[in-house]
């Protein structure tokens, strides 16, 4: 055996050893590019789930935190309630919101007289009469006093409402009355004649389909509806004439729907001067300080609202990647 020999590789094992090296190197490198990436996404995931935890805290807060008024004031003020917009159930001068602030202006012992600051075309004439009753309960109660003030417009159940108070104060150019009750739609039989297509109604009960937009109108469901609306314009005239008494001036324009101007309504005993918010806290209620007790809908009611299912599906991921379930 010839010793030159011995312990020499052959030209193909130094090769295999070489290409072996590379494989590892190369497989070392993507495992280890694996394992950051898997971190990075890792981090990634808990940072979104903490974004969605913070955003639905931030929420919840939002949502729960109370921005109607003061629980409390001991100093004596005048407190404010403002009802802007329609009155209508789910509004913010619906019959729920401004019984609220009413509830919590009568109970605070520094409020010294409850102001109403009204701004409104009207509404319902339910949310006004749930809102009328409850003024009218609470001044008994607590022995206060409640005044309105009235900015642009204080017409139909917004006046329906002012009515309760002791006093109403106006601008000269304000928007008064609108004392009536209205009901409206539109009917499409004439149209419908003309682009040839047939009306297929079936009801159980023959007045099911009273007022039904696409049918002709029935003379003697219209003459109920006239009943009811009528019955319900009455109400309106007996909570007015209970309210203002014997400074109302009636003509035969008082209850018919017309609106006034301000300066007018006072000639016509709707209302009883001219008067801002500042004016009655310092002069009437003699108690320059202004407290807001009114209900809005806070920040995080508008959010939750807007974001709907939006951040409602972005939570209920979150909450599924991290192993919660909702069944």
């Amino acid at each position: 055996m010839n010793d030159d020999l011995v312990g020499t590789p052959s030209p193909g094992a130094t090769g295999h050893r070489s290409d072996v090296g590379w494989e590892r190197a190369t497989l070392e490198k993507l495992a280890f590019a694996a394992l950051a990436e898997q971190r990075a996404a890792r981090r990634w995931t808990v940072f979104w789930r903490l974004m969605w935890l913070l955003l639905a805290g931030a929420v919840l807060w939002m949502v729960f935190r109370s921005d109607a008024g003061v629980a409390s004031v001991s100093t004596p003020h005048t407190a404010l309630i403002e009802i802007r917009g329609e009155i209508a159930a789910g509004a913010e001068a619906s019959a729920d919101n401004v019984v609220t602030s009413l509830n919590a202006a009568f109970e605070d012992a520094g409020a010294q007289a409850v102001v109403l600051l009204i701004d409104s075309p009207g509404g319902s004439p339910v949310q006004a009469g749930i809102i009328n009753d409850e003024i009218t309960r609470l001044k008994a109660l607590h022995n206060k006093k409640v005044y309105a003030v009235v900015e642009e417009t204080c017409a139909s159940a917004a006046y329906y409402i002012a009515a309760a108070a002791d006093n109403i104060y106006v601008d000269k150019a304000s928007l008064v009355g609108s004392i009536g009750v209205l009901m409206d739609g539109f009917g499409f039989t004439g149209l419908m004649d003309k682009l040839g297509v047939e009306r297929r109604l079936m009801t159980a009960g023959a007045n099911k389909a009273m007022l039904d937009p696409f049918s002709p109108q029935d003379a003697e469901q219209t003459a109920y509806i006239q009943s009811m609306l009528g019955e319900i314009h009455s109400q309106f005239i007996t909570v007015v004439r209970a309210g203002r008494g014997d400074r109302l001036k009636e003509t035969p324009d008082t209850f018919s729907g017309l609106v006034w101007s301000g300066q007018k309504a006072i000639a016509l005993g709707l209302v009883d001067g001219l008067g801002s918010l500042d004016y009655v806290a310092r002069e009437v209620v003699k108690a320059e300080e202004v407290v807001d007790y009114t209900q809005r809908e806070n920040l995080g009611m508008r959010l939750a609202r807007q974001l709907g299912a939006s951040v409602g599906e972005g939570m209920y991921l979150a909450a599924r990647s991290s192993g919660l379930q909702f069944k």
